[in-house]
C-alpha cells in the first residue's frame, strides 16, 4: 500500500520517501477538500462564505510565494521567510478558529506537496500537517483587542512546539557533538529561524501604517 503513495529512497543520510503521482494527487484533493469543508462548516451561517474561501485562498497563495523567498536558510531545514507565517495567521484573525485551522492545515499539505521531506508517517504529520496547522490557532483571538499580534504569537508558538518535538524525536542524529541534550538542541535550532522571523514580523506589523493597512484588509473580509 505504501508504494502506491510513496517510494523509499536510500542515501548516506538514511531512508526517505518520495511521493508518487498518486500521493501528490491525494494530497492536493485533501488540501482542496479542507478549504471547502472549512468554508462550508464555519461559513454556512454567514452571507460571504464564498468571500471567505477567496480571501483564504489568496492568503495561502501569498504564504506559499513568500515561503519561497527566503531571507536565511538553516543547514538542516527551516528558514526565515518573507513573512509567510503572517499570511496564514491572518486567516484566523479574519474568520476565527475554525476557518483558521482548516486553512492552516490545507497550507501544511501544500507545503508537503511543494517541498516534501519524509522519513515516516508520524514525522510527516508533525512537520507539515500539525506544525503548519498550528498557525491557525491565531483564530482564538480574532475578536480580541490586538488580536492579530496575540494570535500570531500563539500560532507561531504552536508551530515552534511541533517543530521542536519533531527535531527531538526524529532528528537527534543531526545534533552536533558539543550539545549533550537533543531537546535543548531542537529548541535552539528551531527557535533560531522561527523566532527570528516572528520578531521581524512583529516589528513590521506594529508599525502604524502597516497596522492601519491590515485593519483595512480585515474590514474588507
Amino acid at each position: 500500500m505504501l508504494s502506491i503513495f510513496a517510494t523509499p529512497v536510500v542515501d548516506e543520510w538514511g531512508t526517505t520517501y518520495q511521493l508518487t503521482t498518486a500521493g501528490y494527487t491525494v494530497l492536493v484533493i485533501a488540501m482542496i477538500a479542507l478549504l471547502l469543508v472549512g468554508c462550508a462548516i464555519f461559513g454556512r451561517k454567514k452571507k460571504f462564505s464564498a468571500k471567505q474561501l477567496t480571501f483564504s485562498a489568496m492568503a495561502i497563495a501569498l504564504a506559499m510565494v513568500t515561503s519561497i523567498l527566503k531571507l536565511w536558510d538553516m543547514p538542516m531545514g527551516g528558514s526565515v521567510t518573507l513573512f509567510s507565517m503572517l499570511f496564514i495567521t491572518l486567516i484566523g484573525n479574519w474568520y476565527g478558529l475554525g476557518v483558521g485551522l482548516t486553512s492552516a492545515l490545507a497550507y501544511g499539505i501544500l507545503q508537503l506537496v511543494i517541498d516534501p521531506y519524509i522519513i515516516s508517517l508520524p514525522q510527516m504529520l508533525i512537520d507539515y500537517v500539525f506544525a503548519f496547522g498550528a498557525l491557525g490557532l491565531s483564530g482564538v483571538f480574532w475578536k480580541s483587542k490586538h488580536g492579530l499580534i496575540k494570535g500570531y504569537l500563539l500560532g507561531v508558538l504552536g508551530r515552534f512546539a511541533f517543530a521542536t518535538l519533531s527535531g527531538y524525536i526524529f532528528f537527534p542524529t543531526f545534533m552536533p557533538e558539543y550539545f549533550n541534550s537533543a531537546i535543548i538542541y531542537s529548541i535552539c535550532y528551531n527557535g533560531a529561524y522561527i523566532g527570528a522571523e516572528a520578531l521581524l514580523t512583529l516589528v513590521i506589523i506594529s508599525l502604524p501604517p502597516v497596522k492601519k493597512a491590515l485593519d483595512h484588509v480585515k474590514s474588507l473580509t
